[in-house]
């Protein structure tokens, strides 16, 4: 894959001492890889329990499976269409999940909990979609999404869903409200229609299911490239951040509907604050320039395209020695659940230990569309 075989590129660029951002650390690979591994054992005694890190966790926050709880809603319907709604909730989920910044919270209604961050995000959108907020018939089936809907969404009704007030703000709300403005305007009747796309008899390769969002949503990213982004050294750099994490949420509707998802390590693992943060905060990334860690960058800068790509490309590493310490194979442990166990938990860990409110080491402006 194209993601992979650039962010190698960068890579070794950075490792042959060319960067004017960041060196590489093998000791730091090496905590990062002992601080995985920590959160790993602690939050899964047993590894193959591991599940997929997918948008589908963050429905389960606090706890609760939020969608066991919908589902006897759904029992008259086939399989396939139990399906193409948990796409639609699946897509419309991810669309939402850029940073959200750090001050927003969201109370769930019915529980008083509180949540933040990609939590948060994932249990506002959930209930956004349980109301029917996406749905041309909230009363008589919200539990679905339709494109004439998300055409008409406004950022007025993202931000009551996400109870954004001038206490709580929000960042990037406009970018959410317009990807999914778009999404309702590129000829999918709903986002349910993937699983039409993709499951076409046999095993479903996880390739064919980034290639089929690549495609059909290209429509849709503010840049012409979508998640590309140029180096000044060696050129074109893609992450497709957004649409691999919708990829990777896509499997489990599909697995429910009875399909065999396979080949998952095609995919990457996920170009995001938290998996790079992890490698910056273990020592594996050390950065050359103090602004590095003082100052706000553009996602298509420089020094963010490269910190993107190195974590791209030493989440596998992270991934290969992950697997030789618990004696699994890529088979039974592929990245997307190392991903879960994992870094993404690693890097939460180690950001809260470092600075008050566990953001990022590395501040990236957010237009809701990116990160």
């Amino acid at each position: 894959m194209a993601i992979r075989e650039r962010a190698e590129h960068v890579l070794k660029y950075v490792e042959d001492g060319r960067s004017s951002w960041f060196s590489v650390n093998p000791n730091g690979l090496e905590a990062a890889v002992q601080a995985t591994l920590d959160v790993t054992r602690k939050r899964f005694p047993d590894p193959a329990a591991i599940p997929f890190h997918s948008r589908w966790r963050h429905f389960e926050a606090g706890g609760r499976d939020r969608w066991a709880a919908l589902a006897p809603r759904l029992a008259s319907l086939p399989k396939e269409e139990v399906a193409r709604r948990r796409m639609d909730l699946a897509v419309v989920s991810v669309l939402l999940d850029a940073g959200a910044g750090p001050d927003w919270r969201y109370r769930e209604p019915g529980t008083n909990e509180t949540y933040a961050r990609s939590e948060g995000l994932g249990v506002a959108s959930f209930h956004m979609f349980a109301n029917g907020l996406f749905s041309r018939d909230a009363k008589g089936d919200p539990l679905r999404v339709d494109a004439e809907r998300l055409g008409r969404l406004t950022p007025m009704d993202i931000a009551l869903g996400f109870q954004v007030k001038a206490h709580n703000p929000m960042t990037g709300l406009e970018g959410r409200a317009g990807l999914l403005q778009k999404l309702g305007n590129i000829g999918l009747e709903r986002p349910g229609a993937f699983f039409d796309i993709v499951a076409t008899g046999g095993d479903v390769k996880a390739a064919s299911i980034l290639a089929a969002v690549l495609e059909k949503l290209s429509p849709i990213w503010p840049s012409p490239l979508g998640d590309v982004w140029e180096h000044p050294v060696i050129g074109l750099v893609p992450f497709h951040k957004l649409s691999q994490w919708m990829s990777y949420s896509l499997v489990e509707p599909l697995e429910g509907a009875g399909l065999k998802v396979v080949d998952l390590d095609a995919l990457t693992g996920l170009p995001e604050y938290r998996n790079g943060g992890l490698l910056v905060d273990a020592g594996a990334l050390r950065p050359k320039q103090s602004s590095l860690l003082t100052a706000t960058f553009a996602p298509g800068d420089e020094a963010i395209v490269e910190w993107r790509a190195l974590t791209v490309a030493l989440l596998d590493r992270i991934g290969q020695h992950v697997r030789l310490h618990l004696g699994m194979d890529a088979e039974h442990l592929p990245l997307v659940k190392v991903l879960e166990a994992g870094t993404w938990f690693a890097g939460r860990v180690l950001a809260a230990e470092r600075r008050p409110g566990g953001g990022p080491p590395i501040s990236v402006a957010s237009d809701g569309t990116v990160f």
